[in-house]
């Protein structure tokens, strides 16, 4: 079962409810059967990688209050996050683009560590307040994440896995995706939001049921003996 992640890596909600994803799928019967993709968002694609503009600085800009009022904004932000097990450092993010970062996590994906290297930049932002838009420390942090830190530098000179991104970020327009974020499970089942474990969970239970409903077996030897505790015989096979 496929379960894919819009989000960005500057959206505290999207960290925020990837934890909370984790819990859920910690409880679930069937985690191993589990796909999770992570797709491409940017909150703001016209962010310059390279402003040094501080988030509470943004803020105060852009709702017309001051930095005190700014920081006062983003304490509930704050303690969701704790409550969660996450630190959250506001004060050193700062304004950034992410176009680049979402390549690098596709070049993970095709070495087998897109879930570490996503996991690496959500915490290098919104802990230690790094800039995930520069590209000499993207490709430090990939290094950190068990990737080739050299062949990340040498792939972000180019524009490799540029129009990936481009085209989930349009595949999600056209599911209307318009804030991050957003969860979809198998194409069928959708959760807007940093929701809580217990919405994630509930929903992974019943999508797996709808793609693997129960069913009734027949024994081999008598076609008047059924089955529903899901086998028939020492030799069959265990349904999931």
């Amino acid at each position: 079962m496929k379960v894919e992640i819009w989000s960005d890596y500057v959206c505290p909600f999207c960290y925020i409810g990837r934890r909370k994803f984790e819990l859920a799928l910690e409880k679930f019967a069937h985690k191993h059967k589990i796909e999770t993709v992570y797709r491409s968002f940017e909150l703001d694609p016209g962010a310059d990688s390279n402003s040094n503009m501080s988030t509470l600085s943004m803020l105060a800009a852009k709702y017309g209050m001051s930095i005190e009022q700014a920081k006062a904004s983003t304490n509930s932000v704050t303690e969701q996050a704790a409550a969660v097990g996450i630190t959250f450092n506001i004060d050193g993010t700062v304004v950034t683009n992410t176009f680049d970062a979402h390549r690098t996590v596709h070049f993970a994906s095709e070495q087998g560590k897109e879930k570490e290297l996503s996991e690496r930049l959500f915490k290098a932002y919104f802990t230690d307040g790094e800039n995930v838009g520069n590209r000499a420390r993207l490709a430090e942090l990939a290094g950190e994440a068990g990737l080739d830190a050299a062949a990340v530098a040498a792939m972000l000179e180019t524009n490799k896995y540029g129009d990936t991104v481009r085209n989930e970020e349009e595949e999600g327009s056209r599911l209307g995706i318009r804030g991050v974020p957003f969860y979809i499970i198998d194409r069928k089942y959708a959760i807007s939001g940093a929701q809580s474990p217990e919405v994630f969970l509930d929903t992974l239970n019943k999508a797996w049921e709808e793609k693997y409903p129960n069913f009734i077996q027949v024994n081999e030897g008598s076609n008047d003996e059924l089955c529903t505790d899901g086998i028939c015989s020492p030799n069959a096979p265990k349904s999931e």
